[in-house]
């Protein structure tokens, strides 16, 4: 086996630099692959991609040689429009190869805009994804699958804001506390801003801490573009037992595009040769 991750959350130093470090590397991958696709969703795969990168690289226990070894953590992408993300971390994990990151969204590609499940064809993607509201079902459905089978696997599924305002996701909200899956973390990507407007003006999903607690999830809140604080919350998940974690991580749209920050219209369109150059070039900057 040749792990990638060392299954752990510690957030020494040294680690929080490595996974910074990935992180702005992969924030360039991230800009061309859209730019060359032509189309996709650069705001939010930017804003989740610190988080991302932090649980492929060092929370997750998982195995690109070895990808449907039955021990690995099970990683929702519920966000689904996010993915470019991921198959950046995928790409740098060996998963896929980097050349395969500009196929994004061609017809025959196994990197579809919004991931698609089969260990043939995308080996490491768990849930199809993209339906908003989903991705936490299926991520309970996991969690609980591992305490019946007696397996020591955990469960983190990545949510988006606008995606909260769906009806089940607080079904499942309301169900998984009720199964004391404390094997299950959800990840709110909290960049306020969704497909037509700021998330506050569609519908407000406010006071958002106060409605988890009183579900009895164990609610953790954190800037989620610091590396340092996510590890920590990770080991805070992992210490809870009884009922599962929900961390809501406040992050900003478009993060390290100083001309895509916070900016809803950056939601779902992709740069242009020429926005994608001043991008990477602010990127590499930084």
């Amino acid at each position: 086996m040749h792990p990638v991750s060392p299954g752990t959350p510690r957030a020494d130093e040294a680690t929080v630099r490595r996974l910074e470090e990935i992180a702005r590397r992969l924030r360039v991958d991230i800009v061309e692959m859209l730019a060359k696709a032509g189309s996709g969703h650069p705001g939010g795969s930017l804003s989740a991609i610190d988080m991302v990168v932090a649980l492929y690289f060092q929370v997750l226990r998982h195995d690109p040689q070895n990808p449907g070894r039955p021990d690995r953590d099970r990683f929702v992408l519920s966000k689904g429009h996010g993915v470019p993300a991921v198959y950046a971390c995928m790409a740098e994990a060996g998963y896929v190869s980097r050349e395969e990151l500009s196929t994004l969204r061609r017809l025959g590609s196994r990197l579809q805009g919004h991931p698609v499940s089969s260990f043939v064809l995308a080996p490491g993607v768990e849930a199809c994804t993209g339906s908003l509201g989903q991705g936490l079902s299926v991520a309970q459905g996991m969690a609980i699958a591992s305490k019946l089978d007696g397996e020591p696997f955990r469960v983190y599924c990545l949510l988006g804001d606008g995606e909260m305002q769906e009806g089940q996701v607080w079904e499942a909200l309301m169900s998984a506390p009720k199964y004391r899956l404390d094997n299950l973390v959800a990840i709110l990507d909290y960049n306020k801003a969704q497909i037509d407007g700021f998330v506050k003006d569609v519908m407000d999903i406010e006071p958002l801490r106060e409605k988890l607690e009183s579900f009895n999830w164990h609610v953790v809140t954190i800037d989620g573009h610091d590396i340092g604080a996510f590890l920590r919350a990770m080991e805070e998940a992992q210490a809870t037992k009884g009922r599962p974690t929900f961390v809501i991580a406040n992050t900003v749209k478009g993060k390290g595009v100083s001309f895509m920050e916070g900016v809803v219209d950056w939601h779902g369109v992709a740069p242009n040769a020429e926005q994608a150059a001043r991008a990477i070039e602010e990127l590499k900057r930084s």
